[in-house]
């Protein structure tokens, strides 16, 4: 049998993946942009209006190429020889000035930034990453969820692309201890070793999600905004993550309903406000379409607040009732220009229940905190 030609090098290969590495770091730069910009971009305006379907223009701090620079910023520099200087000690000091502000102009030169291109997948990544839906329990009801391939073997035979490399080098410092020859030298196809893999079926359990929006008279253009952004991103989380979870969506002004996705994220209403209407829908929903011990349930509702104050008390008691049978009930109060506290928010304050719990968005930038609340992953520590 013919020997095969294998070669082990301990070349420095970083040498060759420059531009590898120069977009390794560019890939880094985005991440970092993306996550100090989160709070603005999950309510980014043009994003929630576009149902998704969009790039978005990130500003990104342009990347320097390593090289020598003559006589950088034209100043005097400080430099080491062979003295009697110990780790430690200060040899110079810069006398560069840091950026300012103020209405003087600057001599030196500033940082070049760009707008990077970043796709909604891109996005998603890092928004979802330490979401989760919470409480969530094993349940009869299993469904596929999707299948993955996993390496489970190690065998002598297989495709060149699959080769266990460190499984083959103990071969062959097995064999040449063996011989008395230790060492990484002489592979031979006896000594390749090959992961082998085979498609493994994954299995969730199921869930719902009800999705419950005030759509009164009460609720303005800014609140309704705010609680379609924070749906906007629940429902894409739930897509993304999870492949065995419905979303049923209500609206309510007196009456309430269920109604498409399209009509929830579109349709507006008028009238008064009672709360307890959907409240009672979604436990009517519950016992007819979602028995307990199949499904995990989560239900969340958004308001300005302003229910009627007659029908408090009566909310309380259905909340109480969905807490028996949901994994958690969230509740997302908008507040108005004025921040004073509802009285329905007032009355939640006597739920003590740990799977209750609620949000107050005063602005834009509150939809990211409240998506962490409520979706708040936990092995995820810290707020």
């Amino acid at each position: 049998m013919a020997l095969q030609n294998f070669i082990i090098t301990r070349e420095d290969w970083s040498l060759h993946r420059k531009g590898e590495v120069d977009q390794q770091r560019h890939r880094q730069k985005v991440r970092e942009a993306i996550k100090k910009n989160l709070a603005d971009i999950v309510s980014e305006e043009s994003i929630i209006l576009s149902d998704g379907r969009r790039v978005v223009k990130i500003p990104i701090r342009s990347l320097e190429q390593y090289r020598f620079r003559y006589d950088f910023r034209k100043q005097k520099h400080a430099g080491q020889g062979n003295g009697n200087s110990k780790v430690g000690d200060i040899i110079d000091s810069d006398s560069q000035q840091g950026p300012g502000k103020g209405p003087g102009a600057g001599d030196q030169p500033g940082y070049d930034y760009y707008e990077a291109d970043v796709t909604m997948e891109e996005i998603e990544e890092i928004v979802f990453q330490d979401l989760s839906l919470p409480n969530l329990e094993e349940k009869k009801n299993k469904k596929l969820a999707s299948e993955s391939v996993e390496f489970r073997d190690v065998r002598k035979y297989g495709i060149q692309s699959n080769i266990d490399r460190k499984r083959t080098i103990l071969e062959v410092l097995k064999r040449n201890a063996l011989k008395g020859k230790p060492g990484i030298h002489g592979i031979t196809p006896e000594d390749l070793r090959y992961k082998t893999w085979e498609v493994v079926p994954k299995y969730e359990s199921s869930a719902v999600v009800i999705a419950m929006m005030d759509t009164s008279g009460s609720m303005g253009p800014f609140e309704k905004y705010i609680a379609r952004s924070f749906f906007f991103w629940m429902v894409r989380f739930l897509r993304t993550k999870y492949q065995n979870v419905e979303i049923v969506f209500l609206a309510h002004h007196t009456e309430a309903k269920e109604v498409t996705e399209e009509e929830f994220f579109t349709k507006g209403e008028s009238g008064g406000t009672r709360c307890s209407s959907v409240y009672k829908l979604a436990l009517d929903i519950i016992d007819s379409r979602y028995p307990r011990d199949d499904y995990n349930i989560y239900a969340f509702h958004f308001s300005d607040g302003d229910n009627l104050t007659s029908d408090n008390e009566q909310c309380i008691k259905l909340i109480e009732q969905l807490l028996m049978k949901c994994q958690l009930v969230g509740y997302g109060e908008i507040e108005g220009p004025y921040y004073y506290t509802s009285t329905l928010s007032s009355a939640y304050k006597r739920v003590t229940h740990p799977r209750f719990v609620s949000v107050s968005i005063r602005d834009k930038s509150g939809v990211y905190p409240a998506l962490k609340t409520f979706f708040k992953n936990p092995d995820q520590k810290g707020g």
